[in-house]
């Protein structure tokens, strides 16, 4: 059986190790706040004692945060201690981040996978992730036994991780602006009097059908922004990414700048940013 290393238990990292666990997969688990591990742990999972133990596994895995956290965690000392080691690293990042990264793990002798997934919690949970794939068909190949669990379809996209962080920054940038739409439309009706669900029901009928319109509509005409799956805080940071991206690239977002005022005006409150990233609807419902 193949045994996986998984770093990073956050929403999404915890969805994701519970059904490779639920899977009958060996998995082990570390985060840097341990009670985190601590429900997979009594469904059957092992605890890890340090990040760098997850590379003792036939699969690596991790789900970390941001930039600073992959950058804290795997370090060219550490990852030179795992030579041959196989690492898929789900999370979104920079696409500056994705080449430093694999080049550490090139430099180690370390396989890696750059390999950011689209979907919430829930999708995980029901192992129905798209994952985007950046890196050589060997190394896709090698870590199918672990994306075939998590995913309904693999993308490869790109022989090296920083096309498909790219992707993902890409296709977060369209949700992000479907949040903006939403927000600026549904309060438009509402102040007209129409109910703001039966607005959703009409728009997700046919035009705009989908997950993320029916998904994140629900949310913004009911109000229900918590518990947060993924905060304003963390779309905050993909706009941001987006932005670095366009910057590097030479690509005109003329429409980046109003949505990261909203973000921002999000993030700066402190009943919402915490919220979901949906909750930019409130900041526009105030304008």
């Amino acid at each position: 059986m193949t045994t996986i290393g998984f770093i990073g238990l956050g929403s999404m990292g915890q969805a994701m190790a519970a059904r490779l666990l639920e899977q009958g997969s060996d998995i082990s688990v570390w985060n840097r706040t341990a009670s985190a591990g601590d429900a997979l742990v009594a469904a059957g999972a092992h605890r890890l004692e340090s990040a760098e133990d997850a590379f003792a596994s036939d699969i690596g895995i991790s789900v970390l945060a941001n930039d600073a956290a992959g950058s804290a965690v795997f370090t060219e000392e550490m990852l030179r201690r795992h030579p041959g080691t196989l690492h898929v690293n789900m999370a979104s990042i920079s696409l500056e981040m994705a080449r430093d990264i694999e080049q550490r793990h090139t430099n180690a002798g370390v396989r890696y996978l750059g390999a950011p997934v689209l979907g919430r919690p829930e999708v995980a949970a029901a192992g129905q992730l798209n994952i985007l794939a950046g890196g050589s068909a060997e190394v896709v190949s090698a870590a199918a036994p672990a994306l075939e669990l998590l995913g309904k379809k693999t993308w490869h996209v790109s022989e090296d991780a920083a096309g498909a962080s790219l992707v993902k920054i890409g296709v977060n940038y369209n949700i992000i602006h479907a949040l903006g739409a939403l927000g600026e439309s549904v309060n438009l009706v509402e102040r007209g009097g129409i109910d703001p669900q039966l607005f959703v029901d009409i728009l997700t009928s046919g035009l705009f059908g989908g997950v993320v319109y029916s998904g994140y509509g629900k949310l913004i005409a009911e109000r229900e922004y918590f518990p947060a799956a993924f905060s304003a805080q963390l779309g905050l940071k993909d706009l941001t990414l987006a932005e670095q991206a366009a910057a590097e690239l030479g690509a005109a977002l003329p429409t980046a700048a109003p949505i990261h005022e909203l973000f921002t005006a999000a993030v700066n409150d402190e009943s919402r940013k915490d919220g979901d990233w949906s909750i930019i609807a409130e900041v526009i419902r105030d304008i």
